[in-house]
């Protein structure tokens, strides 16, 4: 019996020094997640405008979307009526019905009903001349976006100089005692704002680029409503 109480002991004894030698180790938690927002913060300053233009490219972009699809809605008879009218000599009802339909190709009839009795290239003159106001109009905004699509990268890469001087500035300051956490603040500001710049530049790229295929669309639209009013206008002269 003495003998399995000093094995006893001895176990408990050996237990509590191996407790003692080997504490129980705290798990080590991993990384913190990146968030975009806090990366966002470090780019500085040059974040601040490139997230003013990208809310100004998101305007144009979606503001150009109504007007451009607007004025590219048509009725598919426009050109039916506007020969019944002329045919029957009711000219203000054409240019009654023309406003009604309050389209940039509607404006351009308009136009050259307001011009009937006048010599042909005139008629053709008035019309061109009121289609470049019209395109002009739809195009309103994209030089801002083309403009934004070539500057933020360059912004981006100005952010990236900056925080690279800054970088190297506090390095020099810091003498022998570098640490990699005096530096990580010009890093990031260089690094973000690289990424950011080019988002926001290839975002405004794409938007751009959408947006004058649509104004093409109703470009071809208004072309085809005009050379189908200037044969109406001949049709006379060829019986």
């Amino acid at each position: 019996m003495n003998t399995y109480m000093l094995l006893a002991q001895a176990a408990g004894t050996l237990a509590d020094s191996l407790a003692t030698e080997n504490p129980v180790l705290t798990p080590v938690t991993g990384p913190e997640e990146m968030n975009m927002l806090d990366m966002a913060f470090k780019g500085g300053w040059i974040m601040i405008v490139l997230a003013v233009l990208s809310v100004i490219c998101f305007y144009i972009l979606f503001e150009r979307m109504y007007v451009i699809r607007k004025a590219g809605k048509e009725d598919p008879l426009f050109m039916d009526k506007i020969k019944d009218y002329i045919l029957s000599g009711e000219i203000k009802a054409a240019i009654n019905y023309c406003r009604t339909v309050n389209t940039p190709a509607a404006r351009m009839i308009e136009k050259g009903i307001t011009r009937l009795g006048r010599p042909i290239n005139d008629v053709q003159a008035a019309i061109e001349n009121v289609g470049n106001i019209e395109v002009a109009k739809l195009e309103k905004g994209l030089n801002v976006m083309a403009t934004i699509s070539g500057g933020a990268p360059m912004i981006g890469f100005l952010g990236t100089v900056t925080g690279m001087v800054r970088a190297f500035y506090e390095m020099a300051n810091a003498g022998n005692n570098i640490d990699i956490t005096l530096l990580s603040g010009g890093i990031y500001e260089a690094m973000i704002t690289t990424v950011g710049g080019l988002i926001v530049g290839i975002i405004a790229m794409f938007a751009y680029n959408y947006l004058v295929g649509l104004v093409s669309g109703v470009v071809n639209k208004m072309e085809t409503k005009t050379m189908a009013f200037m044969d109406l206008l001949n049709e006379p002269a060829k019986k």
